[in-house]
């Protein structure tokens, strides 16, 4: 497929993309689902539509973590142990991708998502209010961080909705500030990521800035909404965003694969 040239056309549909992207992915994750296929559809190889797609994400995730920390749903003093350790653990996962296959990770996690998805779904007040905490914050962050980056380093796909359902779970924190705390993780793992593909010349800054436009104003205003809307808006975008991840990902690792 050939690599359309910038066009206005092209530009108004490349911000568009990164405006919707961005709302969705500030409020549930899952922005990806709508970029990178975009990016693809539109004529990018795979491996340039990826690292595009990390840096206009980096835009979208940077503008949704800053509103949540001003708003005062995300606190640094404790969450710095899990970016440390999660740095640490995406670079571990990102080592490893280079010599274990991935292929069986790959059919199980459908099942994983599964099991998120009807566990948030058949507890309808689940993650509605703040609840039980059954791990200290510490432990929790320094154990996750690691181990959630390492999965993100070495495969990465719905990551965010792993870390929201641990934190609802572990920690007790209702959606909309579990969905806080996903983004500023997420952050780190998108700003390390898009550096990797950056020193490899994997980027297409034309197309990555057209789409860092519409991630500007998307992720203020998903972002904005779940602060004013709480967990009853995080929720049923959350079931909606894991539910599509479920369809795309046993069509690429059980049906398109045989």
């Amino acid at each position: 497929m050939t690599i359309l040239e910038p066009n206005i056309i092209l530009l108004i549909f490349l911000f568009l993309g990164g405006l919707f992207a961005g709302t969705v992915d500030a409020i549930a994750g899952g922005g990806g689902l709508i970029s990178l296929p975009l990016l693809i559809s539109f004529g990018l190889p795979p491996h340039i539509a990826l690292g595009t797609n990390k840096l206009q994400a980096s835009a979208g995730t940077f503008v949704a973590t800053y509103n949540y920390f001003k708003n005062g749903l995300i606190s640094l003093n404790v969450v710095l142990k899990g970016l440390l350790f999660g740095f640490l653990g995406a670079t571990s996962g990102a080592m490893a991708a280079q010599f274990l296959d991935s292929g069986i990770l790959q059919k199980l996690l459908p099942f994983l998502m599964v099991i998120i998805f009807i566990y948030s779904l058949y507890i309808p007040k689940l993650g509605l209010h703040d609840s039980h905490q059954k791990m200290p914050e510490n432990i929790f962050y320094i154990l996750f961080g690691f181990i959630l980056g390492f999965y993100d380093g070495f495969l990465g796909p719905a990551v965010g909705s792993i870390w929201v359902i641990t934190l609802v779970y572990f920690l007790g924190y209702n959606m909309a500030k579990a969905t806080a705390y996903t983004k500023l993780f997420n952050l780190k793992s998108n700003i390390i990521a898009f550096t990797c593909f950056a020193l490899g010349h994997n980027v297409n800054y034309k197309w990555g800035i057209a789409m860092i436009a519409g991630q500007l104003i998307g992720g203020k205003l998903g972002s904005s909404l779940v602060i004013k809307k709480g967990a009853q808006l995080v929720r049923p975008i959350f079931l909606v965003v894991v539910s599509i991840t479920i369809i795309v990902m046993v069509y690429k690792s059980w049906i398109l694969r045989q």
